[in-house]
């Protein structure tokens, strides 16, 4: 191991012992906090300068995304007007590694004026902003993993895990769950995966493919071949289903000869094939396909309580979705 990788490793030990070092801390003063905010009304503004304000910005961010409303307060722009979006009703986490950050304490006086309550987020308990706080959360590491003891590094990430700690712990006071996150986080494939039902994107109408269980075997292909989904539904007078027909099923049969095209689809179709109905989320559809034995498959006929075939969902359409 060379001296790059050696000083590399040492960073993270000591980043990974920050973390560590905070566990007993999760006390009183941690439940004072949750409960703090809890009892909040209005929303929890952070603030913080330079590397601590990044660390106030990511933790006012994850706040707001799992049911706890929240933004970030840059604290020399809340001098010169911005104190104006804090109310009495308002919770502050002010982050301070010294607890003496100059432009954080200038808003101090500001925010006792307001009403609003302090939660004081800092490495030194000694400190101003400490001694002035409604509920004091201790971050304070022994060492700052920077060689040279000055660039803000096990303290930043310490600050972060803590932020994180208060975040979840809130969020499961709150409750919160899967299809709130996903209201939070509509776009890309989280919100996708999350939010997409299978209803939302399988086959219905005109382009379910299906065929009842007297045609024959010519006559699922020709549908197969207009609906280019790869399958047909085999459902019996009532429209329930009774089995499903690939084109992988129709290339084997080809193996018996061309005189199979005119056997009934019964004879050749996969009975009680796996299927799914359209309240389930798009992402267990992709669990279904996926773990299916002895390999996966392609195609999920859709039903209702009836059982009676209403669509097809294909492997393609959760790729285009973004669900896979």
């Amino acid at each position: 191991m060379n001296a790059l990788e050696t000083d590399a490793q040492q960073v993270l030990r000591m980043e990974a012992d920050a973390i560590l070092n905070l566990i007993p801390r999760v006390d009183e003063h941690f439940d004072a906090a949750v409960n703090l905010i809890l009892a909040c009304p209005g929303r929890v503004v952070l603030t913080g300068m330079g590397k601590s304000g990044i660390i106030a910005h990511k933790i006012s961010a994850t706040l707001a995304s799992t049911g706890t409303p929240s933004f970030y307060l840059h604290p020399a722009e809340g001098i010169h007007g911005d104190l104006g979006m804090v109310t009495a009703d308002d919770v502050v986490i002010a982050l301070s590694n010294s607890g003496e950050t100059g432009e954080v304490l200038n808003i101090l006086p500001s925010l006792r004026r307001i009403g609003a309550k302090l939660i004081a987020m800092v490495g030194n308990p000694d400190s101003t902003l400490a001694k002035n706080s409604d509920v004091l959360l201790n971050v304070g590491v022994e060492k700052e993993a920077c060689p040279l003891g000055l660039a803000p590094t096990s303290s930043t990430t310490a600050a972060l895990a803590f932020g994180d700690a208060l975040a979840m712990a809130l969020m499961g006071k709150h409750h919160f769950t899967s299809k709130q996150f996903a209201v939070f986080h509509p776009g890309g494939s989280l919100g996708r995966r999350l939010l997409l039902t299978v209803g939302d994107i399988m086959h219905a109408g005109d382009e379910n493919p299906l065929v009842p269980g007297t045609a024959k075997v010519q006559e699922a292909l020709f549908v197969i071949t207009d609906k280019g989904l790869g399958a047909v539904s085999v459902v019996d007078d009532s429209g329930r289903m009774i089995g499903l027909l690939t084109d992988g099923d129709i290339r084997r049969g080809l193996s018996k000869g061309i005189g199979f095209l005119e056997r009934p689809v019964t004879e050749l179709m996969t009975r009680d094939p796996k299927y799914i109905t359209r309240g389930k989320l798009a992402a267990e559809a992709l669990h279904v396909m996926e773990s299916h034995k002895p390999k996966p498959i392609t195609v999920l006929p859709v039903v209702d309580d009836e059982k009676q075939v209403i669509g097809l969902l294909h492997m393609t359409d959760l790729v285009r979705q973004g669900v896979v």
